[in-house]
């Protein structure tokens, strides 16, 4: 970016701030249309990026010091909060897998699946990143798919991967599918567990793991085999093989050897994290406090204590870990939240909600439209984790204030902003950085954007519809 365009958009910024706070102040008070304020500075340069995202994302701290929105106490804690203890945990229990090898091991032993065709290629490319995304942060899962791939083409006789027409599909399955698989699961990202902290705020309950699987898979499994028919239908009428790739994989898994006890303990602890966070309900009375964020920490620090196989070294250190922790993905995810303190405290929120209800958006169709649109469109511009922060406390609080139960609209707002596309940021930075043509990402991804969009806004009416058990979860 020029230095001309950056301090034009840097300008830009400030000034939507100022235009909100005045604009808006008769609608929605002097807070409340300085928090709509903040939304806009931070949507626009999380959007066209002057400043790192991550930067952005400290905005809520000086402009409520400057401004005195809310309490400043509570705008601080979002950025310790046990949401971000989760994140820190799942991160305490995944670094290892690099430096021990069970992460090459798992995606090897994965892919040795995968058959000569360019279909067979696209359904285990697509399935094993949706599906590791689910339960690992997306960043990685792309960060470690990618060089595999790269690696693969190359073996298959591409020596330029910009110029391999295979690489697109393959390279735009791992940058996709780690963002859809996203809605997998509650540890697919951040932005699921920004989500959740918002519902828990507003209910007053501890959310129970189990019940997003129940309601989310069936939307899971739906979005896979669309996003793979349409794969299919673009990438798989030249019958294009790739072959000698199973090949390559069963020799580079056997190259790995037996499977090590540093990989061993590395691969129990983090099954028993999971276990624990989705196994909630049955000990949730027991132990109140050990909520999954807690699991995660505990079971992460004690790659700390556990002696590597070396006998010289935890498996883990803490300069290894302060290398490798996603602290830039940690800091955006405290700032959503921030910002969803501020909107939601200043009285922004409530206000947005009744703007809306003055609209007469009131049917049921209409609501799942807009905020899903809505959330897609700021997934496509920021990212999973920026739509949350802004969709989910809006439609929580118009949901109160039309006395309808937030639980289906919350859970088709989540499926709406859990899959991004277009720009070559975010994840897709890494697969444009690994070779693949920005220009052919955005070309596809627009009609993958839309058919995504239509599915969200069609399984979640018909969830909402004829299936009672989706408006209602454990507790209530």
């Amino acid at each position: 970016m020029d230095t001309k365009k950056r301090l034009i958009y840097l300008i830009i910024g400030p000034v939507l701030f100022a235009i909100a706070s005045v604009a808006l102040k008769g609608a929605l008070g002097g807070p409340g249309a300085m928090a709509i304020g903040t939304l806009l500075w931070m949507v626009f340069w999380w959007a066209t990026q002057p400043v790192s995202l991550t930067v952005t994302a400290f905005l809520p701290v000086g402009i409520n010091a400057l401004f005195g929105m809310v309490e400043q106490s509570g705008v601080i804690a979002q950025y310790a909060s046990g949401s971000i203890i989760l994140i820190f945990g799942s991160c305490l229990l995944t670094i290892p897998w690099a430096t021990t090898g069970l992460d090459k091991r798992v995606a090897l032993k994965v892919l040795s699946l995968v058959g000569p065709s360019m279909k067979s290629q696209i359904t285990v490319w697509l399935l094993a990143s949706m599906i590791f995304s689910s339960c690992l942060p997306n960043v990685a899962v792309c960060a470690l798919f990618t060089p595999i791939a790269v690696a693969m083409i190359h073996a298959a006789g591409y020596e330029d991967i910009k110029k391999a027409a295979p690489a697109v599909p393959i390279l735009l399955c791992i940058g996709w599918g780690a963002g859809l698989g996203g809605v997998g699961s509650p540890l697919g990202g951040a932005m699921n567990v920004a989500a959740i902290s918002f519902f828990q705020e507003l209910s007053g309950h501890e959310f129970m793991y189990v019940d997003w699987i129940v309601r989310i898979l069936p939307f899971f499994i739906l979005t896979a085999i669309v996003t793979l028919l349409l794969m299919f239908f673009f990438f798989t009428r030249k019958g294009e093989k790739l072959e000698g790739t199973k090949d390559y994989f069963e020799k580079a898994y056997a190259e790995l050897g037996t499977m090590k006890r540093d990989e061993k303990i590395c691969g129990t602890l983090f099954l028993l994290a999971m276990a624990g966070a989705f196994a909630r309900p049955l000990f949730a009375k027991a132990l109140p406090s050990l909520e999954p964020a807690y699991i995660f920490a505990i079971l992460g620090a004690l790659s700390f204590v556990i002696t590597s196989a070396d006998k010289k070294n935890p498996i883990l250190t803490w300069e290894h870990a302060q290398k490798n922790m996603l602290w830039g993905m940690m800091l955006l995810f405290g700032g959503g939240l921030a910002l969803g303190n501020i909107v939601n405290g200043s009285g922004a929120g409530a206000g947005i909600a009744k703007v809306i209800t003055d609209m007469h958006l009131t049917s049921d169709l209409a609501i799942i439209v807009v905020f899903v649109l809505s959330a897609v469109l700021i997934s496509e511009l920021t990212n999973s984790t920026v739509s949350a922060a802004v969709t989910i406390p809006i439609i929580l609080t118009l949901c109160t204030n039309l006395g309808l139960n937030p639980v289906p609209y919350w859970f088709i707002t989540v499926m709406g902003y859990n899959a991004e596309f277009l720009l070559p940021v975010s994840v897709r930075a890494i697969t444009v950085g690994s070779g693949l043509d920005a220009s052919k990402q955005m070309r596809y991804g627009i009609p993958f954007v839309i058919v995504r969009a239509l599915l969200a806004i069609i399984v979640g009416y018909i969830f909402l519809k004829f299936w009672p058990m989706f408006g209602h979860l454990s507790y209530m």
